[in-house]
């Protein structure tokens, strides 16, 4: 073993002292640099958190100032709610979902006048109670217990339903109340004072309207049938008159009382129809009607009055126009008549050309009826196109001075085409004539049926050169057996035939006078019941015995077969009557019976219109002045026909028309016919007439021809001309 070396002692200790001392500086400068480094993230932590803090203390006093801007936002809004609501003239009040009162504005509270106990806090029902008891409202004739009720329970529906009450000073409220989804309720109290009393004077407003208008109506009927009776007396008596022997001068003149009674009739008539049509009362009746026929109708009314002035009137109407349409035939006609009456009243020289055609549909609407009116007038100056259509209204203020009428023929007929879902246009120079359009959307109605044969033999005297065939096949059409003359010889060979013409027809011509003095020969010797002037030309205006009638253009059947029945009408023959021979002399025919008439007419001119325009027929005329004295009337003699007039003293005839039909149903006799005789000419007075039970109604001014053809409709035996003496 080595020794080990030897150390002093001191020297070890040193050593170790010194290692001691080296180690505790290294411990010294590790925990001074982990002392540093501790302070230092202590420091960062300290500057991040102050940052935070400062942070923190920014949002928090941003945060307050937004909340205290909108808590002063808020209440800025709850002022100006509030305000808004004060402001209210209505009343406005919330309840609790207890029925209780949270808030309301003073409109709501005004109404109980300062009561103390109305504040938040009081009930509905102490709210009822209070306007009970302290005259609030008036329960309107209502028990206070049973409005009370009614209230409440109202208030507890789950849709709660307005309520109008009435209060102590004659004001209005309508309650207006809504529930909350929480049970609160929403109360608006909205005064309607204003609004019910508008509402009364609009009433009273519409009440005396009302009665304007009916005193407006009544005034026309009145006016109408005031006018209409005398009326009748002077038509009448004119057509009696004109039928006598007259001079030139007599016949001008009563020529002029027709012409002027007509146009007086016009007139009213115009001012009636303007007034329902204001009023928006006039009533369409649509039914088939051929538009042709109408066409014919109104060409054949007026020819008169266009050949007096030397105009032609004409009429075209396309093949393709159907033979029925369905339109109130009598405001077509009058539609007709008035447009076409316009342009000869405007036109001096040359003509009147009515076309009618059949416009293609356009999808499911009808087709398009277009009538158009040519004439060769005066003309309407561009500006007054439109001015033409209005009321009152004619071309020219210059032209009134020239053309009578009351300017309302247009506004009328534009009216009444628009009624029917059409219009009218009017394509016109100034001094080049004009053009009149109507086009209606009418539909086309089932074809009428054809005429019934009338089976008889006609005389045709035509001398012309050539010779149209266009009538005789017309009647040959009809079922007539047609004899064609080109000579008189030729035609008293025809009347010698056995059996004889029962109508002889003699063509108008350059030789019109001898062919005139032929019918008279005809007529005075009764070689034929019917003598009819044909006028092709439409020129020549005789139209007075010994003619009964005359026929000209168009000639379509429908339109010559009815021509035909009115001029045996206005004949009085009731059929087709066998014609004696020239070369003997037949046995009389037993004379036919009587008609037994009542006639019920207050006015006696009415009276003695009515005996001399059928004092030429078989008929025994009983005169009654009364409705009470018809009804007695009927009882005694048991009449074939009745004709009653309406306004009668005593009874009037639609009382009188009741009382006989109850005698009728009571007693199982037969039911006479009854022919209403009236003045009043509005819808509402025919429709009550009719509705007692006429079987017809006639308005006054009376015509023979109407007169007879009501006869000959429902007599129960048509009445035939008395028996040669």
């Amino acid at each position: 073993m080595t020794p080990e070396p030897m150390i002093p002692e001191p020297e070890n200790d040193l050593a170790r002292e010194r290692r001691a001392r080296l180690a505790a500086e290294r411990l010294l400068e590790q925990k001074a640099r982990e002392l540093a480094e501790a302070n230092a993230a202590l420091s960062r932590h300290a500057f991040r958190l102050t940052d935070q803090i400062s942070q923190s203390r920014e949002e928090t006093a941003v945060a307050r100032q937004a909340a205290d801007l909108v808590r002063s936002d808020l209440a800025r809004v709850q002022r100006r709610l509030w305000t808004s609501v004060e402001a209210i003239p209505d009343g406005f009040a919330v309840f609790d979902a207890d029925q209780r009162l949270v808030i309301a504005n003073p409109a709501y509270l005004d109404v109980f006048d300062g009561l103390d106990m109305v504040r938040p806090g009081v009930s509905y029902p102490e709210l009822l109670h209070l306007c009970l008891e302290e005259g609030i409202v008036d329960p309107e004739g209502a028990p206070p217990a049973v409005w009370f009720d009614r209230m409440l329970a109202r208030w507890d529906a789950p849709d709660i339903p307005e309520q109008v009450i009435r209060l102590w000073n004659g004001g209005y409220i309508r309650l207006a109340d809504r529930r909350g989804p929480d049970g609160d309720i929403v109360s608006l109290a909205i005064d309607i004072t204003a609004t019910i009393r508008r509402e009364a004077d609009l009433r009273e407003a519409h009440k005396q309207a009302e009665a304007a208008s009916r005193a407006k109506s009544a005034f026309l009927a009145n006016m109408s049938h005031e006018i209409r009776t005398p009326m009748n007396g002077i038509i009448g008596m004119a057509d009696l008159l004109a039928e006598g022997p007259l001079d030139d001068e007599q016949q001008l003149g009563i020529a002029t009382i027709r012409r002027s009674a007509d146009a007086l009739v016009s007139i009213i008539n115009d001012i009636l129809d303007y007034s329902k049509i204001e009023a928006e009362k006039l009533r369409l009746y649509p039914e088939p009607v051929d538009p042709a026929g109408a066409i014919d109708e109104v060409l054949r009314l007026l020819r008169p009055v266009a050949e007096g002035k030397g105009l032609t009137l004409t009429a075209r109407a396309d093949p393709d126009l159907p033979a029925a349409l369905t339109a109130d035939p009598v405001r077509l006609r009058q539609m007709l008549t008035n447009l076409v009456g316009n342009a000869i009243k405007f036109t001096d020289t040359g003509g009147v050309t009515v076309t009618a055609r059949l416009l293609p549909a356009a999808g499911d609407d009808p087709p398009l009826t277009e009538i158009a009116i040519t004439d060769s007038g005066i003309g309407i100056a561009s500006e007054n196109l439109e001015h033409i259509f209005g009321e009152f209204a004619q071309a020219e203020e210059q032209t009134n001075r020239r053309f009578e009428g009351t300017g309302l023929g247009l506004a009328i007929t534009r009216q009444l085409a628009r009624l029917m879902g059409g219009d009218i246009t009017v394509d016109s120079r100034l001094g080049a004539g004009a053009t009149f359009t109507l086009r209606l959307p009418l539909p086309v109605a089932a074809a009428p049926r054809s005429p019934a044969p009338i089976a008889c033999r006609v005389a045709l005297l035509d001398t012309r050169r050539p010779v149209d065939p266009a009538l005789s096949d017309a009647l040959a059409d009809l079922g007539c057996s047609v004899t064609r003359c080109r000579s008189v010889s030729a035609l008293r060979r025809a009347l010698a035939a056995d059996p004889p013409p029962a109508v002889v027809i003699l063509t108008a011509g350059k030789v019109l006078a001898r062919t005139a003095a032929f019918a008279a020969g005809l007529a005075a010797a009764g070689a034929a019941p019917l003598v009819v002037l044909h006028d092709p030309d439409n020129r020549h205006p005789v139209a007075d015995p010994p003619f009964v009638g005359r026929l000209a253009p168009p000639y379509d059947p429908r339109a010559l077969h009815r021509r035909l029945d009115a001029l045996r009408i206005a004949a009085r023959v009731p059929g087709v009557p066998p014609v004696a021979a020239a070369n003997r002399t037949p046995a009389p025919d037993p004379a036919p019976p009587r008609l037994r008439v009542l006639a019920a007419e207050d006015n006696r001119t009415n009276q003695l219109v009515f005996g001399k325009m059928l004092k030429d027929q078989p008929l025994d005329i009983s005169f009654v002045g009364d409705g009470r004295a018809a009804v007695a009337a009927w009882q005694d003699l048991r009449p074939d026909l009745v004709f009653m007039d309406i306004s009668m003293p005593e009874m009037d005839g639609m009382d009188a028309t009741r009382a006989i039909r109850a005698a009728e149903r009571a007693e199982g006799t037969t039911r006479v016919p009854i022919i209403a005789l009236t003045a009043h000419a509005l819808d509402t007075d025919l429709a009550r007439i009719r509705a007692s039970g006429v079987d017809d109604v006639l308005t006054k001014p009376l015509h023979k021809a109407a007169l007879l053809e009501r006869i000959m409709r429902h007599a129960p035996c048509p009445p035939g001309p008395d028996p040669a003496p």
